[in-house]
């Protein structure tokens, strides 16, 4: 919550064609960095529910209107900029906030924690030394924290429509949040099934109540199970307006010739919602001009997600075991589908889409590359790369995890990243084409069923048997209809487990470990034989031929394959440059990348 005004910022009536009507800004500072500020505030808009632009915003008919006739609303604002346009290199970088928050932030700038960027938090201010714009919008209403952008859309008082929540926890629960309030206290549904494609089983209204905005369980909710509360809920948000905010604003700033071009880039949730933006024709403006030049969706898998519903779930989620047909994975899949309504309208941007393992096992990255049957790969148009990272979780880095098998898997998809931004950045500037795509392919036998994954028999390791496959949803109903599911695809591995295909980083080249997207859950929080959401393993090669031996692994020994540690950062050092000249990493960051491997050594290799 922005405590004091103390500037804002009126537009003038040419720039009322942005929907943006006016900015206030509650605090203006100088960075650490020479040269740059930062403003935080809030962001008025006022959209036309007539234009065609905004007719896919569901509920804009519901909303209030002022005596204009516009629907009002209003987002947080995070700009970090140069204080001289003559440093700026023209571009902004609008990150779409995930959960309020910014992941991208820590990945680009190096030594950032991974938040929204505060006064001092600069890390090695990567994106900064390029003269980026960069930007954050709130676009979800159900946010929290003092630092995260929110985004404040009207509420439709007395609407009432039936919601589905899932409960899965991991250790025992009496009571659990409500997404929204309920509109009757008995009114409601509680199921209970022990795996996706189980039986609901249901448990008497008698045993459980509403109280306020939870449910309250007297037998308490069992970790490895799954629940499905259905009830009526009352009063949501026109939660829609999200996407027009960040439209809007990017329109704004490119008519007021703050920047010349806009990149707008998400982790995870914020590359699903980018999916879905330009999927639902977002990349025009009100008055038909692109918003975008470029858009990055990183580890979004082949997801959309619960942006633009009726009583949305926007953080809501799904995988193997978690979030069970909630209307996240749905078509359109394939990047040509997803720009179908921008081509028509003339405004498409280019399209990168990047993914790990991790997506291929839990979030159905391979229904991007290929036929809906998954019999065949299909090649995306020319303005579009998609890339697979081998060997990576969902998120950079790893560290002890109570509630997996294995130990998570610590590779780091940073430099790949900072790498892209420079790609992307020349792609939308000057038209220098990236690297070509890189993916797991059918037709090379690099693209399988989990069934035909030759993963080999190491000790005390569990393999994961089943990769989520989205299934088809009629969701006219609570819960919904379940049909046939897509293809799930997965990467096939050598010898060592290690997969072989895409982007392999240095590690993984030369690896001192086996490592996976996935993970499985530790019997201790239930259901051990399914996916864990997000996370990956390592599992460390024996360190001698003589531990490999006693121990009956099939895999070559750390001290078989390398002489000693100096040969071994001697293989990665090459392996970084040669990807530096593919463009896959940045030449200035291989000695950074090297001292990582130097660190894995230690951990795993050292004696």
């Amino acid at each position: 919550m922005l405590r004091r005004v103390f500037a804002f910022v009126a537009l003038s009536a040419a720039f009322l064609q942005a929907a943006v009507t006016r900015v206030e800004v509650a605090e203006r500072v100088g960075l650490p960095v020479d040269g740059y500020e930062r403003i935080a505030g809030k962001v008025y808009f006022a959209v036309d529910p007539k234009l065609p632009a905004n007719r896919s915003i569901v509920d804009i008919d519901l909303a209030p209107r002022n005596a204009a006739g516009l629907v009002e609303f209003s987002a947080d604002l995070l700009v970090l900029r140069p204080k001289d346009a003559a440093k700026s290199n023209g571009t902004a970088f609008l990150e779409i906030a995930n959960r309020g928050s910014s992941p991208f932030w820590g990945a680009l700038n190096i030594g950032a924690a991974r938040g929204m960027p505060g006064k001092q938090d600069m890390g090695d201010h990567f994106m900064l030394d390029q003269g980026y714009t960069l930007v954050w919008v709130g676009w979800q209403v159900d946010v929290a924290g003092a630092n995260n952008v929110k985004l404040y859309a009207p509420v439709l008082a007395g609407v009432t429509g039936r919601v589905r929540t899932e409960i899965l926890v991991n250790q025992k629960a009496i009571t659990e949040a409500l997404p929204y309030p309920a509109a009757a206290v008995a009114s409601g549904a509680l199921t209970v099934r022990d795996k996706a494609d189980g039986q609901r089983i249901a448990i008497p209204s008698d045993q459980w109540k509403i109280n306020g905005d939870r449910i309250e369980f007297a037998a308490g909710f069992e970790p490895g199970k799954l629940y499905d509360f259905v009830y009526t809920a009352k009063d949501p948000a026109v939660a829609g307006l999200g996407m027009a905010a960040v439209r809007d604003y990017i329109s704004y700033i490119k008519q007021r010739g703050e920047v010349k071009r806009a990149i707008g880039a998400g982790i995870s949730q914020s590359g699903r919602f980018l999916r879905t933006f330009i999927a639902d024709g977002f990349n025009g403006d009100e008055q038909g001009k692109k918003v975008f030049d470029g858009v990055w969706a990183h580890v979004a898998g082949g997801g959309h997600g619960d942006f633009n519903q009726r009583f949305a779930q926007a953080s809501r989620t799904s995988g193997q075991f978690s979030g069970i047909d909630f209307p996240t994975d749905l078509p359109p899949f394939h990047p040509d589908e997803l720009l179908a309504k921008s081509v028509k309208a003339g405004v498409a941007p280019k399209l990168m889409l990047s993914n790990g393992s991790h997506e291929y096992w839990g979030r159905a990255a391979g229904l991007n590359h290929v036929s809906e049957d998954g019999k065949s790969d299909v090649a995306p148009a020319g303005d579009v790369r998609i890339y697979y990272v081998a060997g990576t979780q969902h998120g950079a880095g790893g560290g002890p995890n109570p509630l997996v098998q294995n130990p998570t898997n610590p590779m780091d998809w940073s430099f790949f990243q900072r790498a892209m931004v420079v790609a992307m950045n020349k792609w939308v500037t000057d038209g220098t084409a990236p690297p070509a795509s890189q993916v797991p392919r059918i037709d090379k036998d690099q693209l399988v069923s989990a069934s035909a994954l030759r993963f080999p028999r190491i000790p005390g390791v569990n393999v994961v048997k089943t990769a989520y496959a989205p299934r088809r949803l009629d969701l006219g109903q609570e819960p919904p209809k379940v049909g046939e599911a897509f293809p799930a695809l997965v990467p096939q591995v050598d010898t060592d487990g290690n997969e072989t295909s895409g982007i392999r980083l240095p590690e993984l080249q030369y690896p001192l470990a086996t490592y996976m997207g996935w993970n499985l859950r530790n019997p201790s929080i239930g259901s051990p034989t399914e996916q864990y959401p997000l996370i990956g393993s390592m599992v460390a090669f024996p360190r001698t031929r003589a531990e490999r031996e006693k121990s009956g692994d099939p895999r070559l020994s750390v001290e078989e394959r390398y002489k000693d540690e100096q040969e071994y950062l001697g293989k990665i050092e090459a392996a970084a440059h040669e990807l530096a000249k593919q463009r896959f990493l940045l030449g200035a960051d291989v000695p950074q990348v090297v001292a990582r491997a130097k660190q894995r050594w230690e951990q795993l290799a050292a004696k």
